[in-house]
């Protein structure tokens, strides 16, 4: 039994069920490749979309919209119609860059955020280097101690340190009054940054120090064994590889703070009943949620929220433009 050759576009295909008389033959067609299914991935992405146009797009847009507008009160501002909505321009912009109270909040953000980030990123820097270190000990458990305070919420935390902070409920203050020492007042003065600054380096130096050390345990080892080769010690192959390889992974934790730094409110907020001492603008979100819900001021609060936005957005792409720069000269 032969098998008879097919012709057929210029192909050429052999059919094993012919036989020799030259019965049963059929063309074969080049095949074309197929598009139905091109746009299939896109539709995974139309969930995405919509929960990000629904909860971040229209509220911007909202807020935008808002803060272009004022409430005007006729009369004594009673009954249906005595209160309108009508179109202020920039006027609320205006009233915020005057606004004193929103400019001191931005300073306090400022000082605290000047003790916050150094003494976050550098205790997040050493424990990384201290954890990829060949004779680390229980490197596992102490990377999960060092974690474990950032998955605490942070209006658990905020509560768990100011009772801390008060003298008749902390086993602190009682440790110190029967040792016959000081008790500060840390809801007072400069030591209400210290409080807040604390709370902070607590919950968010286990998350840095995940990002630096995941970013250490990226390098190959060989690089480590040239070096001790050469009679590096591990202070050396810190100082003069390690560091300057995680560089970028220090720049992210960098703007991630910054950003964290303006938006501070948790803290302030859970510690305000506390104290009589902290102002109810203290920080600009806490400034921004006194006008809204207290001032019944939705309107240059908006503006208030823009303006923070903007800024957040300015600092952080002036700060990568440099971050890059920098980076650029350096491998050149």
């Amino acid at each position: 039994m032969t098998s008879a050759p097919l012709k057929g576009a210029g192909l050429t295909e052999v059919a094993p069920w012919a036989d020799g008389t030259g019965a049963a033959a059929r063309s074969v067609r080049p095949s074309r490749p197929r598009r139905r299914g091109r746009g299939a991935p896109y539709w995974f992405l139309v969930p995405t979309l919509t929960l990000f146009a629904a909860f971040t797009v229209v509220p911007i847009g909202y807020a935008i919209w808002l803060s272009l507008h004022r409430v005007q009160v006729k009369g004594i501002g009673l009954g249906k119609g005595a209160r309108q909505q009508v179109w202020n321009g920039l006027g609320n912009y205006t009233d915020v860059l005057k606004d004193s109270e929103f400019g001191h909040s931005v300073l306090r953000a400022f000082g605290y955020g000047l003790i916050v980030i150094p003494t976050m990123l550098g205790l997040a820097l050493l424990f990384a280097l201290m954890l990829d270190t060949p004779r680390a000990r229980s490197a596992p458990f102490a990377r999960l101690a060092i974690f474990l305070p950032y998955a605490v919420p942070g209006i658990i935390a905020a509560l768990m340190w100011g009772f801390l902070y008060l003298p008749d409920v902390s086993p602190f203050f009682y440790l110190l009054d029967k040792l016959g020492l000081p008790q500060p007042d840390l809801f007072d003065g400069g030591n209400l940054y210290l409080s807040f600054a604390n709370i902070a380096v607590w919950g968010g130096t286990g998350f840095n120090m995940i990002v630096i050390y995941t970013a250490l345990r990226a390098i190959p080892p060989d690089i480590y064994e040239a070096a001790r080769i050469d009679g590096a010690t591990d202070l050396k192959i810190a100082l003069r590889i390690k560091i300057p390889i995680v560089l970028p992974s220090l720049v992210l934790t960098f703007f991630f703070s910054v950003i964290a730094t303006l938006q501070v409110f948790t803290e302030p907020m859970a510690l305000k009943p506390l104290t009589n001492g902290l102002p109810s603008s203290w920080s600009p979100l806490m400034a921004i949620y006194d006008k809204a819900f207290l001032q019944s001021d939705i309107y240059g609060a908006s503006a208030t929220a823009v303006v923070l936005a903007l800024a957040t957005f300015v600092l952080s792409f002036t700060l990568l433009r440099i971050s890059d720069r920098y980076t650029r000269e350096d491998r050149a």
